[in-house]
């Protein structure tokens, strides 16, 4: 007996460790938003925007301003972005990818089932299509909405309501449950994605002719970038409008508006039941989108304000709060959630914890990053400069992002930067055979790089009475 006390004793330190690693997992609320400009709150720099909700975020945790999915290999970028996020994989590398690995579809590796093994419930609302299902599949209680419904309630506008309706009757039910495991909520709703409606007290916040261009706009793209005419570039006509392009951002606006005041619902939520201070809140987006910048509407490119470059906010308990612009990609989350949530991280995982950087103990976890878009374009940026290149028409840009964040002045042909040019040349090589890229940079007979948008069709002939 004296013997089992003693032993017990010398684990005692031990088991009160385990204990009290347990008692200190957060909860952990990602909301993560569909085609999500990185400029896309008040407080990330667009003043046009009414975001009071998300802002508050922002003030008081940290945010990432060189945030990016990797890339895609289809129009539909969302697809790809997710199945990383979820994966913690490189977008070649996702289930599927050209470069998979064997256990790249366990649904083992899947984040919520790494963090359900860790004792968390898991907590999904929101999109499907065009998502990653295998994964969405995998959280606990999974609630599907795509906002296709055939009543009014069900529609697109009301979307943001029945987020927060739902996800504030998950939380009620786990009071009602006396639930003692921490939740990771993952909310996924399909906004501000066209169709761009959302509730009209929303829409009165914004009139076009009040709205601002961004001094990017164009009327066309300059040249032929490989994906010119898919269907998100069909949303707006050509030549661009500053009208239409000015309507089309004060709905997108509207449709931020109204996801921010229902997010503010599931804030106030929080607060009440006591679990706002042990919780960890994250903002994020899938893809980025263009609205008129450079003459493109769509997230098929790898402008800075166009395809890749997502926002990201995350705010909680230790996070110390400020602007961090060193380079991540959203695939950095999977390591980051596992890492606050005492998780073990699976084998295959490629993403790097910013764990460190939310608790101030370094400011980077990488110092080059790269993107690219199927066959078409690649690019490769550091902390100042950027390279793109169009292997198909054998068409590079170079920009000096700390003088041209709008990427406005092309300096790929400017003889003085020939140096700086090939320097990032090598850089975007030597990115793509570690991600295992084979894509080719140039190609034999590329195409023109002129361009001209398609004729617009003509209205079908009235039928004769």
């Amino acid at each position: 007996m004296k013997r089992f006390i003693f032993v017990l004793l010398l684990c005692l330190p031990s088991l009160l460790g385990v204990v009290q690693a347990a008692d200190s997992q957060p909860n952990i609320l990602h909301i993560h938003t569909d085609d999500h400009r990185p400029d896309g709150l008040q407080s990330l720099g667009n003043r046009q925007l009414v975001t009071p909700n998300l802002d508050e975020i922002a003030r008081r945790g940290m945010v990432f301003t060189n945030c990016y999915t990797m890339g895609s290999m289809v129009g539909a970028v969302c697809e790809p972005s997710r199945a990383m996020l979820l994966t913690g994989r490189s977008w070649l590398r996702i289930p599927g990818g050209s470069d998979a690995a064997t256990n790249a579809s366990d649904p083992a590796t899947f984040l919520p089932r790494v963090l359900g093994a860790a004792g968390y419930q898991t907590f999904h609302m929101g999109k499907t299509g065009n998502g990653f299902q295998k994964g969405t599949r995998e959280f606990e209680i999974n609630v599907v909405d795509d906002a296709r419904g055939k009543t009014p309630k069900d529609d697109r506008a009301h979307c943001p309501e029945r987020l927060a309706t739902r996800t504030i009757e998950f939380l009620e039910t786990r009071e009602g449950r006396n639930e003692t495991r921490p939740f990771y909520a993952y909310l996924a709703p399909p906004v501000p994605h066209d169709p761009r409606t959302a509730e009209p007290e929303f829409h009165e916040l914004y009139h076009s002719d009040e709205i601002k261009l961004s001094p990017a706009f164009l009327p066309l793209h300059p040249f032929n970038n490989g994906e010119m005419t898919v269907r998100d570039e069909r949303l707006a006509p050509w030549p661009r409008t500053p009208e239409d392009t000015k309507r089309q951002n004060a709905e997108y606006y509207a449709c931020i508006t109204g996801l921010d005041h229902h997010v503010g619902r599931i804030f106030d939520k929080l607060k009440a039941s006591g679990e706002w201070e042990n919780t960890i809140v994250i903002f994020s987006g899938d893809n980025g989108l263009s609205l008129g910048d450079h003459g493109l509407f769509g997230k098929q490119n790898l402008y800075e304000f166009g395809g890749m470059h997502v926002p990201l906010v995350v705010a909680g308990p230790g996070i110390s709060p400020g602007i961090n612009d060193s380079l991540l990609y959203l695939m950095d989350l999977f390591p980051t959630f596992v890492e606050l949530a005492g998780a073990a991280l699976p084998s295959g995982v490629e993403g790097k914890s910013i764990v460190p950087i939310l608790h101030g103990e370094q400011t980077q976890v990488r110092d080059t990053l790269y993107t690219a878009y199927r066959k078409c374009q690649r690019s490769v940026r550091d902390d100042r400069w950027k390279l793109i290149r169009y292997p198909l028409i054998d068409r590079t840009q170079l920009f000096d992002l700390s003088k041209d964040p709008l990427e406005l002045n092309d300096l790929a042909g400017e003889p003085e930067y020939a140096t700086k040019m090939a320097e990032m040349t090598a850089k975007l090589e030597a990115e793509m055979e570690y991600f295992g890229d084979t894509a080719p940079l140039t190609v034999d007979n590329p195409k023109p790089a002129e361009w001209s948008p398609p004729a617009a069709k003509k209205p079908a002939p009235k039928a004769a009475k």
